[in-house]
């Protein structure tokens, strides 16, 4: 990642991380989103889009061909493993889901999106210390996403922990 995209990513995870409203994160998550969506290989771009556009249109089977071949031309594009991992959730797949969300997390490990994936598959799999253990990292990363406390009460109501 060129140094000037990872130092405006810094700013931003600063802003979200200080934000003192829901829809003052909500506008920095967004600007977050689109930077990790950017991609300068032309290349890669197209196959990116197609995946994309595929999972949009609920084609799993053409969206997976196109994030095989992401991952496989740009394997430290960060993004390309999450949307992969997400794709995987879809379909149910959920250790080939995991192992890209680590890959995702390995590249960005502060990958709100990739660790609150991380919590729903180890919640759906009876993990609920793990699930809650992603979760209070997303709320160190973006403590105004919408139902995260909910969703980390709600787990440690289960556990049997205050928080």
């Amino acid at each position: 990642m060129p140094y000037w995209r990872d130092a405006a990513l810094r700013e931003l995870f600063a802003r979200l991380a200080g934000a003192a409203s829901a829809s003052e994160a909500s506008a920095v998550e967004r600007e977050i989103w689109s930077a990790w969506l950017e991609l300068d290989d032309d290349a890669v771009a197209p196959w990116l889009r197609y995946g994309l556009a595929a999972i949009a249109a609920r084609d799993l089977s053409a969206a997976l061909s196109a994030f095989d071949r992401v991952t496989e031309l740009a394997p430290d594009y960060a993004e390309g493993w999450n949307k992969r991992a997400t794709l995987h959730w879809l379909r149910g797949s959920f250790e080939q889901s995991l192992a890209d969300i680590g890959r995702t997390l390995e590249l960005e490990p502060r990958h709100f999106g990739a660790l609150s994936g991380l919590a729903l598959i180890r919640e759906a799999q009876g993990r609920p210390f793990e699930a809650l253990e992603a979760l209070e990292k997303v709320l160190h990363i973006h403590p105004q996403m919408p139902h995260l406390l909910e969703r980390i009460e709600e787990l440690s109501a289960r556990l049997g922990q205050a928080i």
